[in-house]
């Protein structure tokens, strides 16, 4: 195992007081500078998710590691992730947030309104909230992705399921570890159980009012900022031509 934090000193407690000594090595550093004892491994496990999936996340370090250690063949756990989108409902909240700035203590602070619409909100959103069906946008096989391929574009169709307003799009993401004699899987949606990695909110500027069973079609780019990689600039367009309501929007958001 390789650590990069001071939590290995705990590990190396851990291990030998539970007389695995002989069986576990740790070692510490980060994973491009380390030398292993061995010259390839078998299995590469990693907790390497961020937010939105693939903000600040160590996937670049994990196919990293894969390229120069893992065998032909060999297993990473978990290997396969994909990312949702869908519409919700969250017009109580939108106000709070976005309104707030129309009013502050006598003073219209109205033109910090496009600021804090191209901030997403990491939140757990209630599931009662989600009006629509949900959309694939990206899917990632650990075991084959490239790192040029995480700066994605994808297009995504979503269907009302009741008649109600949209104020965002709702972002989430599923792990699956397909490799374990009965796979497993987890999701970070709001229909799952909590996890720290919650959901991303992106308001839009404008509501839209929808039927049951109207579409809203769309696209959500992704790519790393050119200033500071950590951030991700975040590009969603939209179209909805519903019979109470017709929109046709493109927002830029930063996730930072």
């Amino acid at each position: 195992s390789t650590w990069g934090s001071e939590i290995v000193h705990m590990a190396r407690k851990i291990v030998e007081h539970n007389g695995l000594t002989d069986k576990v090595t740790l070692i510490q550093g980060k994973a491009e500078e380390v030398v292993l004892p061995v010259e390839k491994v078998d299995i590469i496990i990693s907790e390497w998710m961020g937010y939105f999936l693939i903000y600040e996340s160590m996937l670049d370090t994990v196919l990293y590691c894969r390229d120069k250690w893992l065998v032909p063949g060999g297993l990473i756990f978990p290997d396969k992730a994909t990312l949702h989108i869908a519409a919700i409902e969250d017009g109580e909240y939108k106000d709070e947030k976005i309104g707030f700035w129309d009013h502050v203590y006598g003073f219209d602070y109205s033109p910090m309104k496009k600021s804090v619409l191209e901030e997403p909100i990491v939140d757990t959103v209630d599931e009662n909230a989600v009006n629509s069906s949900s959309s694939c946008v990206l899917e990632i096989d650990i075991t084959t992705v490239k790192k040029e391929d995480l700066d994605f574009c994808a297009p995504f169709s979503i269907q009302m399921k009741r008649k109600d307003f949209v104020h965002a799009f709702l972002t989430w993401f599923d792990i699956e570890f397909s490799c374990c004699h009965k796979p497993v899987v987890f999701t970070t949606g709001p229909f799952g159980r909590y996890t720290h990695w919650k959901q991303t909110v992106f308001y839009t500027k404008e509501q839209l009012t929808c039927q049951k069973g109207e579409w809203i079609n769309g696209m959500i780019a992704v790519r790393k900022n050119a200033k500071n990689p950590r951030d991700l600039d975040i590009k969603i367009e939209h179209e909805f031509n519903g019979q109470n309501s017709k929109s046709k929007a493109t927002q830029y958001y930063r996730l930072r």
